[in-house]
């Protein structure tokens, strides 16, 4: 696990290190508590590449369309 919050981490980190973790957890081959804290930073890391697909779906969303659904350009979204 590295010490960088999950937060601050790109898609990319954070799914890396979620491999990392599922990776350990599906070994078995670590102590009870520390299997709890893999699982704990694994929930934290799979909210965190939720997030940022979902930001990403939003981007493609705002994707404007004409009448018959040919994409004409695209609208800023609030809040990105």
């Amino acid at each position: 696990m590295t010490d960088t919050p999950v937060d601050e981490m790109s898609f990319e980190q954070a799914m890396a290190e979620l491999e990392k973790v599922l990776g350990q957890l599906e070994r078995g081959d670590v102590a009870l508590d520390e299997s709890i804290a893999l699982y704990e930073r694994g929930a934290a890391l799979k909210a965190r590449c939720e997030t940022k697909l979902k930001e990403a779906e939003e981007k493609v969303a705002a994707i404007t369309l004409d009448g018959d659904g040919a994409p004409t350009g695209t609208k800023p979204v609030e809040g990105l």
